[in-house]
């Protein structure tokens, strides 16, 4: 005799999954023309926002190490994203430390 147990979870709370609402303000802050999507500084601020999600995941799930792998991949993107942007453009590198508050 074989049982079917379905467990229902909500996906976000087991994920983290960006809202398309919360994901187009943040693109909308930090858009540099109508169309953008991709540019340097709309990466660095989702990857900054999923770094915080993550670095407040782990105050209650201090054992999760794979995570915490995926954190430092994301924080090594987000470097290397962020040197670009400071070797192409001082002054974009500047504003968008400031707005997102990574720096101190």
């Amino acid at each position: 005799m074989a049982f079917s147990v379905s467990i229902k979870t909500n996906f976000k709370e087991k994920y983290f999954v960006l809202d398309k609402e919360e994901k187009t303000n943040i693109i909308k802050d930090f858009k540099t023309n109508s169309k953008d999507t991709g540019s340097p500084e709309v990466q660095i601020a989702l990857i900054t926002h999923r770094i915080n999600y993550l670095t407040e995941h782990f105050s209650t799930h201090k054992k999760d190490f794979h995570s915490k792998q995926g954190l430092l991949k994301l924080v090594g993107k987000r470097r290397h994203l962020l040197n670009y942007l400071k070797n192409k453009d001082i002054n974009r590198y500047n504003k968008v430390i400031k707005k997102l508050n990574i720096r101190k």
